[in-house]
């Protein structure tokens, strides 16, 4: 038998609910960062002191989701008892909603700062140009690849000729949801379904991308050097850049046919010049796929060595025109910094590019940048 040795072995008292309080500092610090996100919202001080007293920080919040945030407000009105204002409730909402649109567009402004400034006997980042390759990936889905399954996102561009596009893509019909365009009325069933074909036939012959499809669909070009013959079904980027010198010349024509008959003649590339290009038989021009591509164009014809080094660059990289697309933007954005900000003035200084509007999404960059450049400037 063995006896235990029993001794007295002296405990430290710990209190289980000891817990650091924040210090002052600290508390301020996420109190300023609160108030300048719900500023010009129209939320008080005291309902942003509550939201402070409940833990919410600005990370957290804007990481909510709105299902989430609604549940955040009627805690407050029903367990803390708080009166909020209707607009107090729609305030906080939007500016919540606003502070992660502008965190989305500061990192891609970074990533576009980062790719554009790569100089050409340095290596890029692999991790920027994967991610720009990202970007053109989504693209190449479309932009409202969120819309579909992830079973038709995760497998890609779909063949046009297997049977599984066609069932997919009578399912995604734009005028409803999945399955209406194959419910005809019992009383016309062989109408019905003799106007699903027709509709069908012809949304298979459009180009990708007409008349606002939203569809899964590929891009129709490849990344090439300047001076590189594309070779398969796809063509390469000098193509492209003449169907802009036909569109010149579709324009000049039509302002002929304008004159001699009296008429307005349009000054920019417009529908009336697609609709003429269309009866000259260049049914491959259109106007998504023109106003689609319009800015690298414009880089091609303001900064010819730049471009090239950026088709050079991705086709050695072996990424898709969604990635080098979206790399085309920013030089145009530093252009613009350049002349003050004024990229319609860069265009309509050009002889080749006065004829094209300014890209909303180029006019949108300029605007972040000047915002970016007049802050700083406040800040010194």
């Amino acid at each position: 038998m063995f006896r235990w040795e029993q001794r007295l072995v002296p405990r430290k008292e710990v209190s289980l609910l000891e817990v650091t309080p924040p210090t002052p500092a600290s508390s301020n610090k996420q109190l300023k960062s609160l108030e300048d996100l719900f500023k010009d919202y129209g939320v008080r001080v005291a309902t942003i002191v509550k939201v402070l007293e409940m833990g919410f920080t600005v990370n957290t919040l804007v990481n909510m989701t709105e299902q989430e945030i609604d549940d955040v407000i009627k805690t407050m009105i029903e367990a803390f008892h708080t009166e909020l204002l209707v607009g107090e409730r729609y305030g906080m909402k939007s500016a919540i909603r606003a502070e992660r649109k502008r965190q989305e567009e500061e990192l891609e402004r970074q990533r576009l700062v980062i790719l554009s400034k790569t100089g050409k006997n340095q290596k890029p980042d692999d991790s920027v140009l994967a991610a720009t390759s990202m970007e053109g990936s989504r693209e190449q889905r479309g932009d409202n690849a969120m819309m579909f399954s992830d079973a038709i996102v995760v497998n890609g561009p779909l063949n046009l000729n297997s049977k599984e596009h066609l069932l997919q893509e009578h399912s995604h019909a734009k005028f409803g949801p999945p399955g209406l365009m194959a419910l005809p009325e019992p009383s016309s069933d062989n109408e019905g379904r003799k106007i699903a074909r027709k509709k069908q036939k012809r949304r298979l012959s459009r180009e990708p991308g007409e008349d606002g499809d939203d569809r899964t669909r590929e891009h129709p070009f490849i990344v090439t050097e300047p001076g590189e013959v594309a070779r398969g079904k796809k063509n390469g980027l000098d193509y492209l850049f003449d169907l802009y010198e036909q569109c010149a010349r579709f324009l000049d024509e039509v302002q002929q046919i304008s004159r001699e008959r009296g008429e307005k003649c349009p000054t920019k590339v417009t529908n009336q010049v697609f609709r003429h290009a269309k009866l000259k038989g260049a049914s491959y021009i259109n106007k998504p796929k023109m106003r689609h591509y319009v800015h690298c164009y414009a880089l091609h014809c303001l900064d010819r060595e730049k471009s090239n080094y950026l088709r050079k660059l991705f086709k050695e990289r072996g990424e898709n025109v969604g990635a080098w697309r979206q790399a085309c933007y920013y030089p145009l954005v530093d252009m613009a910094r350049e002349n003050g900000w004024d990229i319609e003035g860069v265009f309509i200084r050009n002889e080749k590019l006065r004829i094209w509007y300014v890209p909303t999404k180029l006019r949108q960059l300029c605007h972040l940048e000047k915002s970016k450049d007049s802050d700083s400037c406040s800040y010194e």
